[in-house]
């Protein structure tokens, strides 16, 4: 479980701050730092913590009510869908975008898809690629 205080993020200014919110959310949704039904700070309340303007955690409300992430319960707040399906398919999206990113950088550094590969097996088992991948 999250301690929210103690949620406080570094901002990349070549990125829309709420992406960035959005993306923090996402990465805690799928590592379960932040469990399904759960309830999450108001509006206000991420405002103050984050140190951001109320309009833009409203935009990442809206935009994760929108992807059904989160849903909105009339004077009790903001909760977490309760769909793990939901969570599961973000899990999988991510995934996804991270091979798509270093696939494509990989290949920009002229390494065609063996080397990669090989690449990869050899540092998942801590050592370096066989003589055929170095």
């Amino acid at each position: 479980m999250i301690r929210w205080e103690q949620w406080g993020l570094t901002f990349d200014d070549r990125y829309p701050i709420y992406r960035q919110i959005v993306q923090q959310f996402n990465r805690a949704f799928v590592r379960g730092d932040i469990l399904t039904g759960e309830r999450i700070p108001s509006i206000r309340e991420l405002s103050n913590l984050l140190k951001v303007n109320a309009n833009t955690i409203q935009r990442v409300y809206q935009e994760m009510e929108r992807d059904e992430l989160i849903n909105s319960r009339r004077g009790t707040g903001y909760f977490v869908t309760e769909d793990q399906d939901r969570i599961d398919g973000l899990r999988l999206q991510l995934v996804e975008e991270s091979m798509q990113r270093f696939v494509e950088e990989m290949r920009a550094l002229g390494n065609q898809d063996e080397d990669i590969i090989d690449r990869l097996q050899a540092y998942l088992r801590g050592g370096e690629p066989d003589a055929k991948g170095a």
